[in-house]
């Protein structure tokens, strides 16, 4: 099922993504020779006019193959012969429509779900957050000088940034007035095993702290702790229990953990941690909104997206993220059956919002993506015609067309080797 449902994603997003080339290169005059959806041999084809439509084989990909679009040809109707700043837009049209996209899908998720506000929740009296201000249902704006719109922010910004032994400042908002609030947080020295979980019914791993112990033990997102030094933990309120009766210390401890349906076991040393308390918890749950409110949640929600990817991209590009934090199409199957399996018994709303969650997901991630400015992808394309029409005429275009096959060519390979830790994560 999962394959299935991965399938008719990743075509919707992509049909769409070359839907905008299409549409774009006919209003400038350009002539689509293939329209296809997939990569490989053709399964079936039709013409229309000047067009072949085509299905293919492999459902990855797909293709707006214009008249000239890497040849040196001025022809009337090639691609070439559009005006600089018309290639621009058809070039711009493909990661332009992925973000179309991700809207509608968000427009449809919000009016089914609602939104997530930022909003502050269990502010204790004796913090230091209460006692420079904050209140339970104050709505947070911006954090550490990031803008925060969505509670969805916030969590992003504290799982890809760490908190550290120094000030959070941050604005809220009460009645309609804006204020500062700033505050040192509370620390304390404990040990940690280096995870963060997901949800309470059962101990799974959400996400692994970076350069902690089970980093390094291979334990991955999505496995599930079942027992700890043979005491049986079915949910968090046995773990947190086990921690109350056996906190952690420099002892090794033997742990039990579902992977995929298969228990593995590990051996893992707890380490020693400087914890920066937040003072607060704040709201992830859905409201409801209505009326034009979910036009502009919808458009919250894509930013959101898409800030995101760009804050991963960055991390990548700093080390701090690396080859093995990205997932290639095996990855992305293998969290849709995930969360497939997860939400299909809280019923047809939840499991069609969650699968058009991810469907916002890859949409944003796959516009970003072609934006970036490498060759053979749309943004690499677009360097080329902005530095033409900067210079009022184009770029040597065999030279051109060689950059991009030998951007093509690493990006096949990058792909590769993507898949093969995807693969290597399932087992």
């Amino acid at each position: 099922m999962k394959i299935f449902i991965a399938i008719i994603i990743f075509s919707i997003l992509v049909l769409f993504h070359e839907l905008g080339h299409f549409l774009l290169a006919k209003k400038n005059g350009i002539v689509v020779q293939q329209f296809s959806l997939g990569m490989g041999p053709t399964l079936l084809k039709t013409k229309r006019g000047e067009t072949e439509y085509c299905l293919k084989l492999l459902p990855l990909g797909g293709s707006c193959m214009m008249l000239g679009e890497d040849e040196d040809s001025e022809v009337p109707g090639s691609f070439n012969s559009a005006s600089v700043w018309g290639r621009i837009t058809v070039i711009a049209a493909g990661p332009v429509f992925n973000f179309i996209m991700a809207f509608i899908f968000s427009v449809i998720i919000v009016a089914m779900m609602g939104y997530v506000p930022s909003r502050a929740e269990r502010v204790p009296e004796d913090s230091p957050a209460y006692e420079a201000g904050l209140r339970e249902g104050d709505l947070i704006t911006e954090f550490q000088g990031y803008a925060i719109d969505s509670g969805l922010d916030l969590n992003t910004w504290l799982a890809l940034n760490e908190l550290e032994d120094a000030p959070i400042e941050m604005t809220i908002k009460r009645d309609g007035v804006k204020k500062l609030v700033s505050y040192q947080p509370e620390t304390r020295e404990t040990y940690l095993m280096g995870f963060n979980r997901a949800g309470t019914e059962r101990l799974e791993v959400a996400s692994l702290i970076k350069d902690m112990p089970l980093e390094e033990s291979g334990i991955q997102p999505g496995d599930v702790i079942t027992e700890i030094n043979g005491t049986a933990i079915r949910n968090q309120d046995d773990y947190e229990a086990y921690l109350k009766e056996h906190p952690l210390s420099e002892e090794p401890l033997d742990i039990t953990y579902e992977h995929k349906e298969k228990l593995k076991k590990i051996t893992v040393t707890p380490a020693s941690y400087t914890q920066v308390s937040l003072g607060f918890q704040y709201h992830l749950g859905r409201e409801k909104t209505s009326s034009w409110n979910v036009f502009r949640y919808a458009a919250i929600e894509v930013k959101y997206w898409i800030r995101t990817t760009v804050m991963s991209l960055g991390k990548l590009f700093t080390g701090q993220f690396g080859i093995r934090d990205l997932s290639g199409p095996v990855g992305v199957v293998d969290v849709i059956g995930d969360t497939y399996e997860a939400a299909r018994s809280k019923g047809s709303t939840v499991l069609w919002a969650s699968m058009l969650n991810i469907a916002v997901l890859l949409s944003a991630n796959l516009g970003i993506m072609n934006l970036l400015p490498i060759p053979a992808l749309d943004g690499g394309r677009l360097v080329f015609l902005i530095l033409e029409a900067v210079r009022k005429k184009p770029i040597n275009r065999q030279a051109e067309a060689m950059i991009h096959m030998a951007g093509f060519v690493l990006l096949m390979a990058l792909m590769f080797v993507v898949m093969y830790h995807d693969i290597m994560k399932l087992f």
